[in-house]
């Protein structure tokens, strides 16, 4: 009998036949809706692999549920939707699906930070609604990025080809990761700053370290402080890794300059929240990874990693 499967969110159906030539498949068959919570409770109690997306909390409660559970495919790099650690303890590997994304999240990280400081939003806005009425010489006029200098927070695959954009642009480049990248360092001309100076130094800053414990309210009120008046913020990566509080009354008090954000505390984002009010905050419903190609990618290699840890080969994306 073959092993079955749940897909937490109606995926491909090139996809969904080629895993059924190896296991037996059902899936929540909304594309646009997270399956309900009581459901999946339901679902996950006698499945050996479940292949899930960022909106599906697996934490000890849903994982206590599972009886035959061997392997969590989680359709993200991110995986701070899956305790880890209880599904490691109870033998459940956890996969996730880096690296194919890197690219495509880079250009958005980078697409966020031109239309920051070129007020984008708010010129289509502005002209949308029929307020152009003549040329003027500082009308909507934002930020240089050329010559100007890029911090970024997290020197990881998609640091590194964020740095590698910078380069076109004619940016000095510096960065702060827990460890130092001295290869890197020589391949892009990048210099290794503290956490602080960096902050007090940059023009523009990109978050694009993983949420851990660690990372959890790392650019707070006292971090804002540190930054220049004209300073840009941007985070793809993670929105628990900004208080967004401390965020509001920084760029309210023009304390900076602007915000470029793809990603919140809580997703998705109420559409009466404080940063929502702001002209200089540019926003994206997390689609750092959205272009088509990349999605598939995604979903065919965490299908993959599902399959390979159910025939017990090898996978090279086990977080656990």
């Amino acid at each position: 009998m073959k092993q079955r499967i749940y897909i937490t969110r109606k995926i491909s159906n090139e996809i969904v036949e080629w895993l059924k030539q190896f296991v037996d498949v059902k899936m929540w068959m909304e594309e646009e809706t997270p399956v309900p919570r009581a459901i999946l409770q339901k679902e996950i109690r006698e499945v050996d692999g479940l292949y899930c997306l960022l909106t599906e909390q697996v934490d000890r409660e849903l994982i206590n549920q599972a009886n035959n559970l061997k392997v969590i495919s989680n359709m993200a790099v991110g995986y701070n939707n899956i305790d880890i650690e209880y599904a490691a303890k109870k033998g459940i590997a956890v996969t996730n699906t880096p690296g194919v994304l890197t690219e495509t999240t880079a250009d958005l990280t980078f697409s966020l930070l031109m239309a920051t400081a070129r007020r984008l939003g708010e010129a289509e806005q502005f002209l949308r609604e029929g307020k152009w009425t003549t040329w003027s010489p500082m009308l909507l006029t934002g930020q240089d990025i050329y010559g100007t200098t890029l911090g970024i927070i997290g020197l990881g695959r998609i640091g590194e080809a964020v740095a590698r954009r910078a380069k076109g642009f004619g940016m000095k480049i510096i960065y702060y990761n827990r460890n130092r990248k001295p290869n890197v360092e020589r391949e892009l001309n990048l210099t290794y700053y503290p956490f602080e100076e960096l902050l007090k130094t940059a023009d523009y800053i990109c978050i694009l370290t993983p949420f851990t414990d660690e990372t959890k309210n790392l650019i707070d009120e006292r971090e804002f402080k540190l930054m220049k008046p004209n300073t840009i913020l941007i985070n793809t990566s993670r929105g628990g890794i900004v208080n967004e509080e401390a965020l509001y009354k920084a760029l309210s008090k023009n304390q900076i300059w602007g915000a470029g954000l793809d990603v919140f505390d809580e997703e998705p984002i109420s559409a009466d929240h404080p940063l929502l009010s702001l002209k200089n905050v540019v926003v994206t419903p997390h689609i750092g990874s959205a272009s088509i190609q990349t999605r598939m990618r995604m979903a065919k290699l965490a299908a993959e990693n599902l399959i390979s840890v159910l025939q017990k080969k090898q996978c090279s994306f086990i977080v656990n």
